[in-house]
């Protein structure tokens, strides 16, 4: 992998309540054609973190181009927590308590190990369609990971 300078964010699209891991996800992405799991990391229901690809590959969980032009797997680090949709199915921030603290953790000891300069969520790498700068919640192409990752940990990047 080139240098890391970021942290993408994203859920799992499982129902609030619904605790897979690592296991079931590595499943899914070999049933969708991926060599193995496409997350770096898994954040349980209880806030366990899971190891999940390696960070001496590129990732395989965000093919949008970063402020660099280059796609964001070959750059950053993935984090999945597993939820992200409510009990009928509609996109929602399910976050345990122990996933956002978890998740806090996670984000602030990658920071401190690697000069990550943006953390943001899937959503947030859609295209800018009308060219403003800004990715505007019409141009989201998905809802992940369903809460403003951007927003929430903007105070734990490298200074």
């Amino acid at each position: 992998m080139n240098k890391i300078d970021a942290i993408v964010v994203h859920c799992s699209a499982t129902k609030a309540g619904q605790d897979i891991g690592k296991k079931e996800i590595t499943q899914m992405h070999l049933q969708r054609g991926f060599s193995t799991i496409g997350y770096n990391f898994i954040i349980r229901l209880d806030g366990t973190v899971e190891v999940g690809r390696s960070l001496t590959i590129d990732g395989a969980h965000c093919n949008s181009k970063g402020f660099s032009g280059v796609s964001y797997n070959k750059h950053s680090i993935g984090i999945c927590y597993v939820g992200g949709l409510d009990a009928h199915g509609k996109a929602a921030d399910t976050r345990t308590p122990e996933q956002k603290k978890a998740l806090s953790k996670l984000i602030k000891e990658l920071c401190s190990k690697y000069e990550i300069v943006e953390v943001l969520g899937h959503r947030d790498t859609s295209p800018d369609l009308d060219g403003d700068g800004i990715v505007e919640p019409e141009e989201w192409t998905k809802m992940c990971p369903c809460f403003d990752a951007k927003e929430e940990y903007s105070d734990l990047l490298a200074a």
